[in-house]
């Protein structure tokens, strides 16, 4: 079966220069579509780890995995698709055009969602949520029913490790 789905990796890279185009450059070069992408720096300065998301089927996805192994920069490459990690998402939300009723129900859905009000102003509220991509979902779904073109949504990607 050959079926798209949600798929993870984690690579260890060289932190250098120039690695982050190249690989992202692999990546559309190819026609492969990132759903996500993170980097940072690890415990060792020289060398960064990204978190990538894409969709892809089984065939793609391998041939993807092959290309990043022969990538000089690449240190390692882990499939984290079908193993247990814990994965969150940075996200913010803005909420504009707001009267105190609705910043007040927002206070509540914030509470609800554990998704903390960081900054209020007048007529605007700024919500962060690190949260699994699914929940942040969730959470858009919600503010995009009851404030009709009034959001503005940052995402940072997914970031994982393995569980223990």
């Amino acid at each position: 079966m050959n079926s798209m789905k949600k798929r993870w990796l984690c690579l260890y890279v060289e932190n250098e220069i120039g690695v982050l185009a190249r690989i992202s450059g692999l990546f559309s070069g190819k026609s492969y579509n990132l759903d996500s992408l993170t980097v940072g720096v690890t415990e060792d300065k020289s060398i960064s780890r990204m978190t990538i998301g894409l969709t892809g089927d089984d065939r793609t996805f391998e041939q993807v995995k092959k290309q990043l192994n022969r990538c000089v920069e690449v240190i390692k490459v882990v499939d984290h698709t079908d193993t247990a990690v814990h994965r969150k998402e940075l996200m913010f939300v803005r909420i504009d055009g707001c009267s105190e009723r609705e910043r007040e129900e927002i206070f509540r859905i914030a509470q609800v969602f554990d998704a903390p009000v960081i900054d209020c102003g007048r007529d605007a509220v700024l919500m962060e949520s690190v949260k699994p991509e699914r929940d942040n979902d969730r959470l858009i779904a919600l503010l995009r029913e009851c404030y009709v073109n009034r959001i503005e949504i940052a995402r940072g990607g997914s970031v994982a490790l393995e569980a223990l």
